[in-house]
Parts: C-alpha cells; structure tokens; sequence
C-alpha cells in the first residue's frame, strides 16, 4: 500500500509540472485533469472513497466549464506542445526545483505514518469519511458560498491568462 502511495504521489508531482510548465490551455487543462485523478487516488489510499467520488465529479464539472471558456478566448493555430523547447526547459526546471526541495526534506520523511482513515478504530460504526460527509453537509451554506467564490475567481484568472494580444476565436466576431 505504500508502494502505491508513493506512487500516486509521484504521478501528482509529474502531473503538477505538466500544469505549470505549459503555456497552452488545452494542455494545460489536460493536466488539471490528471492531477485530479491522482489526487482523488490519493484520497481512496487514505480511506476516502466516497469524499473523493465526490470531489472527482464536481471538480471535473468545474474544469469542463475553464475548460470551455479558456479554449474559446485563446483558440492557437499551432499549441505548443509537451515537447517543444520552451516548455521542456521548464520541465526541467521544476523538475530540478522538486529535487532540491526532496533533498533538503529527505530526513523527516517516514512512510510508518501512513495510517488509513479507520485503521486504528477496531469497533467503530461510522466509516472516517461519512463522518466527514456529515460536517460538510451540516455547515453547508457556508460551504458553498466559500466554493462559488472560488470557483467565480479561478475563472477570471483563467480568463485574464488567456486573454494575449493575439485574437482569439470569440474576439474574431
């Protein structure tokens, strides 16, 4: 199970440089949906099954609608790809920044202290992440607010990055 983990958090790493050292949204975007995928993985090897189910399909609802916006404003004749030279040296930047910080931080790292959501509850009713469900359901309003605001501002930022001098496809009209 740790094997996995590390594994899971690995691919989050990779597919965290391949978000940031794109500069076209269709790749970019492909990225924040593998990433999503990871982190969700992530959640079902601590024991969170139903929370990540949950934050896959309403974070992939989200993506769809940046997704749509993004590639409307910024359509590119020729999107520079995972494999052209700009974006490989940035590739290798972050790559050498997340060794670094791996190499300063290598010490304290103990994969012991893993522990899945309900493994040292023998007799326990409730499973660790309906609990969760539970508390997030009971301060709802807030909850939500505090999602659509975020959501409304991750979307004029994605907006105001993909808004260059170079006309779009909805600016042609």
């Amino acid at each position: 199970m740790a094997f996995y983990s590390c594994l899971l958090l690995v691919a989050l790493i990779v597919g965290l440089i391949a978000v940031a050292s794109n500069p076209t949204p269709y790749f970019g975007a492909l990225g924040l949906v593998m990433v999503a995928g990871v982190g969700c993985g992530i959640l079902v090897s601590c024991g969170g099954s139903f929370l990540s189910l949950i934050l896959f399909l309403i974070y992939l609802g989200g993506m769809l609608v940046v997704f749509a916006y993004s590639t409307a404003l910024a359509a590119e004749s020729y999107p520079e790809a995972w494999g052209s030279r700009s974006v490989a040296g940035y590739v290798l930047v972050y790559f050498l920044g997340v060794g670094l910080v791996a190499v300063v931080f290598w010490g304290g790292w103990y994969e012991g202290s893993w522990v899945v959501i309900d493994g040292l509850e023998e007799l326990f009713m409730l499973r660790g992440d309906m609990s969760g469900v539970a508390v997030m359901y009971s301060f709802g309003g807030s909850m939500l607010v505090i999602c659509a605001w975020v959501l409304l501002l991750t979307l004029f930022v994605v907006l105001e990055l993909t808004r260059g001098l170079d006309s779009g496809a909805l600016r042609a009209v």
